[in-house]
């Protein structure tokens, strides 16, 4: 069979992040007047600042306020200079869309925003031992209290890892051995160990492998507690060394977007402590 029909899957569930700061003269307080809170409410979206939200929700909706950024390989304007980031997510394909078009009429004359979106699909990858050893013992959604810290990281792969068959691609997840049995590559999933229990994980992809030029093939998003935001940096750290995980010699980043939760829309822009 052709890779691509080996690797196709349903979507489970639509997202996007909408990243945004006010234009040229425009008090960024200004925005918290913006109807948002009310299209919110009738798109019926639940807020996970409260943890995670129900299966069985219409959508979801987060506000995280910008802290810091460092660019990387693939330069995006639009995500360097946001101060904040909305996310939001649904099963069905159409409330994301019409969350993002009328929110987009809102902001069109006093923001400038730029759109990450992606689905989520069935792990390709993943067996039966795999899910155990790394997803089961993941950590869900906590409130945005206990675990306040975001890490959104972009990324896409070369042309030469969409060029390889998809039984090559996997074996850059786990660990290689010489013939006497020493570990000479980490791979994937053990470089990115010590996130499992700390971490909140999402990963949206485009549609289709690699995305069209201007998207990125992976939106990865993380959380975590002020306690183990090293651990995090140790992660990424680690995921980004080629001698430890050979697979990000095939990897290309745009910028990594730091900022924390906050409960409310209008939070955004409140005066900072």
């Amino acid at each position: 069979m052709k890779t691509e029909e080996v690797l196709a899957s349903p979507t489970l569930s639509h997202g996007a992040y909408l990243c945004g700061r006010a234009e040229n003269g425009v008090d960024a307080r200004s925005l918290a007047g913006l109807a948002i809170p009310e299209l919110v409410a009738r798109l019926h979206l639940v807020n996970e600042f409260g943890g995670a939200p129900p299966a069985s929700g219409p959508g979801w909706i987060a506000f995280v306020r910008g802290a810091c950024v460092a660019a990387r390989e693939i330069e995006d304007t639009g995500l360097e200079q946001a101060t904040w980031v909305v996310h939001v997510g649904s099963k069905e394909s159409d409330v994301v869309t019409e969350f993002l078009e009328q929110a987009q009429k809102l902001l069109a004359p006093v923001a400038r925003s730029r759109i990450l979106r992606g689905v989520v699909k069935p792990k390709l990858y993943t067996g039966a031992a795999m899910n155990r050893w790394s997803y089961e013992r993941a950590v869900v959604q906590q409130s945005g209290a206990a675990m306040p810290n975001v890490y959104l990281i972009p990324l896409s792969k070369t042309a030469e890892w969409w060029s390889k068959e998809w039984m090559e691609r996997h074996t850059y997840f786990l660990p290689r051995y010489d013939d006497a049995g020493r570990m000479t590559n980490r791979g994937h999933a053990l470089a990115a160990e010590d996130g499992i229990p700390c971490m909140l994980r999402r990963t949206y992809r485009a549609e289709e492998h690699p995305a069209p030029a201007g998207s990125y093939d992976f939106i990865t998003y993380f959380e975590c507690a002020d306690a183990d935001v090293p651990v995090l940096e140790h992660v990424c750290a680690s995921l980004r060394d080629v001698g430890q995980n050979r697979e990000w010699a095939y990897v290309r980043e745009g910028p990594t977007w730091r900022g924390r939760r906050v409960p409310a829309w209008a939070d955004l822009f409140a005066e900072r402590a």
